[in-house]
């Protein structure tokens, strides 16, 4: 059934009261990685739509709700991740086992405190400046609409795309069955298709999203193939949340 690889991406990507009428098997989860684009769109149109309806408020303001609401309709995840392996890249001093260790434990180090409150800062002051570059433009303002949208459906794009080059390194975890069901060939099929329709719909900012993007997967994946052979679920989630964030200062520059 096509519809539950879907729901399976929505679940697992948000916090969206998504129920499944039998738990996920391995296939399925595998083919939920071809619907996180699809998923990326969604939390970006959600993201726009708040935007909007807070303009009202001081600029200050309505970044800090809409950066609140991108958190939570996240539940953290990536944030989780980037805290992960902010942790386990410093404390690991580059040793793969050490760095693997520190990774799978629970707590967070001031490491993975700086790291994420740097990030969230960074997406903070970028919001400020995209809706201070917006003015008074209407709804239709394709600069404030991309910079909404193309930060989160980018950088889910690139996970297929990820799964699909590198090993995962880990026996067991979230992300055993996206790495061993996976479609490698859906996978790379799906972040080309997602880039090429972003550079057609939204011109030079479709361009200069994805090349940020592009950026933070080549640059990530290889540190992570050369540090830990491959990648953890912790690695794909810290990908995604500085891909957003670059993203979404290189559209708030432009």
């Amino acid at each position: 059934m096509l519809l539950r690889p879907m729901l399976i991406a929505v679940q697992f990507l948000t916090c969206f009261p998504i129920r499944l009428a039998t738990p996920p098997v391995g296939r399925e989860v595998g083919l939920s990685l071809l619907w996180y684009p699809a998923v990326g769109l969604l939390l970006g149109m959600l993201l726009w739509v708040a935007a909007m309806l807070l303009s009202p408020l001081a600029t200050p303001l309505a970044a800090a709700l809409v950066l609140a609401a991108w958190v939570s309709c996240t539940g953290a995840l990536h944030l989780d991740g980037l805290a992960d392996t902010a942790d386990g890249w410093v404390g690991g001093h580059g040793n793969r086992e050490r760095t693997l260790a520190i990774m799978e434990d629970p707590c967070s180090g001031p490491v993975a405190v700086a790291a994420v409150v740097c990030l969230l800062l960074v997406k903070f002051a970028a919001l400020s400046a995209l809706r201070e570059a917006r003015g008074a433009a209407s709804w239709s303002d394709v600069h404030f609409a991309c910079g909404c949208i193309l930060p989160p459906l980018l950088a889910r794009a690139a996970v297929p795309l990820l799964f699909a080059h590198t090993p995962y390194v880990r026996a067991e975890g979230i992300a055993v069955d996206l790495a061993q069901y996976q479609s490698r060939v859906g996978g790379r099929l799906a972040a080309a298709l997602t880039a090429l329709a972003v550079m057609v719909v939204c011109g030079r900012y479709g361009l200069i999203a994805s090349a940020a993007a592009a950026v933070v997967y080549l640059i990530m994946r290889r540190a992570f193939v050369r540090r830990l052979g491959g990648v953890t679920g912790d690695c794909a989630g810290a990908m995604i949340e500085v891909s957003e964030a670059l993203s979404l200062v290189t559209l708030a520059s432009s």
